[in-house]
């Protein structure tokens, strides 16, 4: 675990292999390869990090493989991303470039995505801006 001026965060690095679920209550940073879900507060995830797992956080900034549902709050795909699964978010801002395999759909919805018409499973997007926290709409920016 390292400081970082008042918060804490933790570390996995580029030659470390985790199999099994990880829990932290602080920030996570993970160069290496996960074989299990995640849960913590903030994830950072370097490019060539995998995980093949759930991710819960809130606030995940996503630059690697992952193979598994992602649920965050806010959530950054960028441009060297590859995701395969479905993601679900309150704020969105995905860089182009980014690969994701997998459906879309605002933190909170309880109507499974099946009983939805085709039409209605594609998330509204809107141009790049900042979005105002609170306002209780999920928000899709793309980033050029």
């Amino acid at each position: 675990m390292a400081k970082n001026g008042n918060s804490t965060f933790s570390v996995i690095g580029p030659d470390v292999t985790i199999r099994g679920n990880i829990e932290a209550t602080v920030d996570l940073h993970v160069d290496g390869k996960v074989v299990g879900d995640i849960a913590c507060a903030s994830l950072v995830q370097g490019e060539s990090s995998r995980v093949e797992g759930e991710i819960k956080a809130e606030s995940a900034r996503l630059s690697g493989e992952v193979s598994g549902k992602i649920e965050a709050r806010e959530l950054v795909v960028l441009r060297s991303a590859r995701i395969e699964g479905d993601v679900s978010y309150e704020t969105l801002t995905i860089e182009q470039g980014a690969n994701v395999d997998g459906r879309f759909a605002p933190l909170g919805n309880n109507r499974r995505s099946s009983d939805k018409p085709a039409a209605q499973q594609q998330p509204q997007q809107t141009p790049a801006k900042d979005v105002k926290k609170g306002d209780g709409e999920p928000s899709l920016s793309l980033a050029g």
